[in-house]
């Protein structure tokens, strides 16, 4: 058995995962993500007593925990090095200070890295080498596996796709660049499109303003989904959109990759599951590589668990 931990700026989500990524049993805690690093590590160690206290006989069976926190980490050292979101930790040695704490071997991945190699082991990855993963949810993040691995660069920091610029004079980005495909593509900013066509259009019917009555910019991405999922137009405009502009990304991604199967997860694929046959045709009309129709676009296995499944897939050779 396998301890996957999925560590966000607002809560701690762990699992125990089985050697067939099944994830058995779950516990949620709140994250102290502005505190100290004491507070950040109880937040995290909380989370996993709670777990062992309500499953006691599989305690002795746990070979090793797997943690998804936020970047820039070092994946080499476990240690935690100046996430935006988790102001309580800065060149902290998470890796160390768990397994210290649980006595077995603790190992410290970023979410995108993590969920691909989960994907690859156990979900829509199954039987591919080449594996390019995807999360698109709040922001994009973004994991590539080579030969059963995790592909991690020189220094760990390698494939922020999330960060790849598709128009060098568009929004800046969280990151400080201009027009990456998070700022374009992300939640918010499908929040943000659907807004500024309401306020744009005042006289158009759409069910996002009863969704959002008499403030447009109260409009969210999930509103925009469920408003799709009701035969909406313009929240058809607005994912149509959408899905343009992640074409030409993953469309860059397989001109310069050419992986054996792309993996799309996170909250916002859902909501364009039922748009994957034209993002595969957007995906082709973009690309030079005449073969790309052969690249299976799948949907993600797993869900809103994938954090925890990808921090267990991270110690599955330690199983």
């Amino acid at each position: 058995m396998l301890v996957g931990v999925d560590v966000g700026g607002t809560k701690v989500a762990v699992g125990l995962v089985n050697a067939q990524g099944q994830i058995i049993a779950t516990q949620r805690r709140p994250m102290s993500a502005s505190g100290d690093a004491a507070s950040g590590l109880n937040s995290v160690t909380s989370a996993i007593d709670a777990l062992f206290a309500e499953n006691p006989r599989v305690r002795e069976t746990v070979r090793a925990i797997g943690i998804c926190a936020p970047g820039p980490l070092d994946p080499f050292t476990g240690v935690v090095v100046n996430p935006p979101n988790l102001k309580c930790w800065r060149n902290f040695p998470l890796g160390a200070e768990v397994s210290q704490r649980y006595g077995v071997p603790v190992k410290v991945d970023n979410d995108g890295n993590a969920a691909a190699l989960a994907e690859f082991l156990w979900g829509a990855g199954r039987g591919f080498e080449t594996v390019f993963y995807a999360c698109i949810g709040t922001g994009i993040g973004s994991g590539i596996i080579f030969d059963g691995r995790i592909y991690h660069g020189r220094t760990g920091a390698a494939v922020e796709g999330g960060h790849v610029s598709i128009d060098y004079r568009g929004p800046v980005c969280g990151c400080g660049k201009r027009g990456c495909i998070e700022i374009l593509a992300a939640g918010p900013a499908i929040a943000r499109r659907a807004q500024s066509k309401l306020a744009a259009e005042p006289g158009r019917a759409s069910t996002l303003r009863e969704l959002a009555p008499n403030d447009p910019t109260a409009v969210t991405s999930e509103m925009v989904g469920k408003a799709n999922a009701a035969g909406d137009a313009l929240a058809k405009e607005v994912l149509l959109e959408t899905i343009e502009l992640l074409a030409f990304w993953l469309a860059n991604v397989v001109d310069f990759l050419e992986p054996d199967v792309m993996i799309i997860g996170g909250g916002v694929a859902a909501m364009l599951h039922p748009f994957f046959g034209v993002l595969e045709d957007r995906i082709a009309f973009h690309c030079v590589n005449s073969r790309s129709r052969e690249i299976p676009l799948r949907p993600a296995h797993y869900g809103a668990d994938s954090g925890i499944a990808g921090g267990a897939a991270l110690c599955n050779d330690l199983a």
